[in-house]
């Protein structure tokens, strides 16, 4: 097990791009599987999720070529895919799962959906039910776990309001949709990461979306493209945390997407006081994108209202972090899902908060951090979960005496060489 020793920073300073970011990565991909031609995309990400998609898709019989962070898909349309002659195995990847199982729903083939075993614990029911409305015909163990077995076939539309705000099980029935006969539509409760919405309509998919109802038509032929796939904001997240919170510190960070359904992180510090400017702002394939400083900052009491909790969810265990240096500290509620991530993620930051040193409250459904609390140091595990153990890292930034963090291969996920890289930004 690789272990990691995060020293005390004394300021964080730099300027550098991140890696592309692994959302819009997988559904870049997914898109231009079906597609018509080839698409190519440049600053593709290379963690382990990612390339899970890559893997599940060339099963598929997808031609891929990666070269120098760029790869080119040849889309085999909707009927040219071919049956696996092997399980399509989908690592640690959720995302891979959720949104290859609405591609795969409206092939003529059978398939089966394995991952390892942090995997096999996360709930799939959430995209059985829906997917089986179309007349999918879908097993899985307990009706709701890895290894999924479709046997697809022809689809007829549906009409599905999402039980809870979810940008996957979401993009699950648009990717079915976009294969079934009629006019499919979709309502959800919060507006969520429309990251699948802006694909396909920029594929040529005739979509329509209006006050938390998509639309999209079934059959329509959809084209191949190239995108620049920006920076990883939820990746940026860990080192705006840093140069916030740590005193004389100033950090630019290029070409990040700044989707506003990802940016509740960034809208939730700007007000409680962070002092973060975007500048630059731009559109790379249907996507905003710009570049961000962030420099030392006072903060306030940061609580997050329900309501923007699908647009930070990602960003949940770094804030909970930086809350002890805010001085009103850090509460979520209303935040279950996280414990249904690639960790129980409430019970992971606890236990690890507390194993450093800070006082924190859990809830069932989030966590209470006392504001203006010292981090003393200390030992932490990853739990196996990439967000998790770059968390702790940033509080090893701020701790007293150190963090050494068990099992940090699980960063490979995101963000291969995030050690390297604060190695080069961090001043000790």
């Amino acid at each position: 097990m690789k272990t990691r020793e995060i020293h005390p920073a004394r300021r964080v300073r730099g300027e550098t791009s991140l890696p592309g970011d692994k959302s819009l990565a997988h559904r870049f991909a997914l898109v231009a599987s079906v597609a018509d031609g080839v698409s190519r995309a440049d600053n593709f990400p290379v963690g382990a999720d990612c390339a899970s998609t890559l893997r599940c898709l060339e099963g598929l019989g997808v031609p891929i070529i990666r070269r120098n962070g760029t790869i080119e898909i040849e889309g085999r349309g909707f009927g040219g895919l071919v049956a696996p002659n092997r399980d399509l195995d989908a690592g640690n990847s959720g995302t891979t799962v959720r949104l290859l199982s609405g591609i795969l729903v409206g092939q003529s083939f059978s398939s089966t959906l394995v991952g390892d075993a942090s995997l096999g614990s996360r709930p799939m029911g959430r995209i059985i039910e829906p997917l089986r409305r179309f007349g999918a015909d879908i097993q899985a163990d307990d009706d709701s776990h890895l290894p999924l077995r479709i046997r697809g076939g022809r689809l007829r539309a549906i009409e599905y309001r999402l039980p809870m705000a979810s940008a996957q099980v979401k993009s699950a029935i648009l990717l079915a949709g976009l294969q079934a006969q009629g006019t499919t539509v979709v309502t959800e409760p919060t507006r969520t990461r429309d990251h699948t919405e802006i694909a396909l309509r920029e594929s040529g998919a005739r979509i329509r979306v209006s006050d938390g109802r998509i639309e999209i038509d079934g059959g329509v032929p959809i084209r191949s493209r190239s995108v620049s796939i920006p920076g990883d904001v939820s990746s940026a997240a860990f080192l705006i945390a840093a140069a916030l919170a740590i005193p004389n510190s100033e950090l630019r960070l290029t070409g990040l997407g700044v989707n506003p359904t990802r940016t509740g992180c960034l809208s939730l510090l700007e007000r409680v006081g962070a002092r973060i400017v975007l500048d630059k702002l731009r559109n790379d394939g249907g996507e905003p994108v710009a570049n961000i400083l962030a420099r030392s900052s006072t903060l306030s009491m940061m609580k997050v209202h329900p309501s923007s909790i699908p647009t930070l969810i990602d960003e949940v265990p770094i804030l909970a972090v930086l809350g002890t240096r805010a001085t009103g500290g850090f509460e979520i509620r209303g935040a279950g899902e996280l414990r249904l991530k690639e960790s129980d993620r409430i019970e992971a930051v606890v236990k690890n908060l507390r194993a450093i040193g800070v006082r924190v409250e859990e809830f069932f459904d989030g966590l209470r951090i006392p504001g203006d609390q010292k981090i003393e140091g200390g030992t932490v595990s990853s739990f196996g979960d990439h967000r998790i153990a770059m968390a702790f890292a940033i509080a090893g930034l701020l701790s007293k005496s150190g963090v050494t963090i068990e099992d940090v291969g699980c960063v490979d996920i995101s963000f291969p060489g995030f050690f390297e890289l604060l190695d080069r930004l961090v001043e000790h």
